[in-house]
């Protein structure tokens, strides 16, 4: 059997389904005519903002302060280290890795 489907063509273009008359709308929510949104009792969506979102802003704000690649800074790094004439200096890069877990360690318990 094949049942006709009623729907309703607005001035945007859409095309909305409408309930056919006398078919009441409990289940959506329409029962006992429309309500304002001033109507006592009605639900109302709730926003709240957790801590984990305010450490997902934070990382993005991290992410963007972060620079674009040097593409000719890395070329040159590249050719020093061919060329062998590129030297690591063991202790700055120490400095540096104890610099960054020591922020890391800050910011988790922060």
């Amino acid at each position: 059997m094949t049942r006709n489907r009623l729907v309703k063509i607005n001035g945007g273009g859409s095309i909305k389904p409408v309930n056919p008359a006398g078919v009441p709308e409990v289940a959506a929510g329409k029962a006992g005519g429309a309500q304002s949104p001033a109507t006592p009792g009605v639900a109302r969506d709730k926003v709240e903002i957790t801590s984990l979102s305010a450490q997902l802003a934070q990382l993005e704000k991290m992410l963007n302060d972060v620079g674009i690649v040097d593409a000719a800074r890395v070329d040159a790094v590249k050719q020093a280290i061919a060329e062998g004439r590129f030297q690591i200096d063991s202790e700055v890069v120490a400095d540096k890795l104890l610099t960054t877990v020591r922020d890391l360690l800050v910011n988790q318990q922060a």
